[in-house]
């Protein structure tokens, strides 16, 4: 009997910028009770979320493990805060060929190989760490933008692997570390 589960496919930042993430997300909740984005590491998404067999995790593993291991480490550059409309604020990624032609290839194996949904935002693909987002008050929305954007998260670091995160409890949570192609 099939156990559909919710998956998706992140990078995570270096360690700095990962807790500098981490630590404005839990100030806008202390200071104005928008907490949805911690219910997820700080990330930069390349495969949104999708339903799968809890039971075939260790062939989707398997699976992407193989496709992703052909793929060389690449850098990346997180500078500034933008928006998505008033409904999320984010550290936007710098443009990257190699990130944005993984995340392409990445779209079309799923297709075809894993026969998952493509969804528009997979097509619309603009990486972004979400900083906050869902519980964002429209009254408030100014207020919060000038505090996030007064603290910028910048820096640049390595991607040698992408994680595959797994809704459990409600929250995601890092199930698996899936390695790229980096040269010694």
């Amino acid at each position: 009997m099939k156990n559909m589960e919710k998956y998706f496919l992140a990078i995570l930042p270096s360690e700095e910028i990962f807790n500098r993430a981490e630590q404005i997300k839990n100030e806008l909740k202390e200071k104005f009770n928008v907490k949805y984005a911690l219910k997820s590491p700080a990330h930069i998404t390349v495969k949104m979320p999708f339903p799968f067999d809890e039971n075939r995790e260790a062939q989707l593993i398997e699976k992407l493990g193989s496709f992703l291991k052909s793929y060389p480490c690449f850098d990346l550059r997180i500078a500034g805060i933008h928006h998505f409309g008033n409904r999320v604020i984010y550290s936007k990624v710098a443009e990257s060929e190699a990130l944005r032609t993984l995340q392409e290839d990445l779209r079309k194996f799923c297709r075809l190989h894993l026969h998952l949904v493509e969804e528009l935002s997979d097509r619309n693909y603009t990486p972004h760490m979400t900083l906050a987002f869902k519980d964002i008050k429209p009254k408030i929305y100014d207020q919060i933008f000038e505090f996030v954007n007064k603290q910028p998260i910048e820096g640049a670091f390595s991607v040698h692997q992408i994680c595959l995160l797994k809704k459990v409890e409600g929250r995601w949570k890092v199930i698996f570390h899936l390695d790229l192609q980096c040269k010694s």
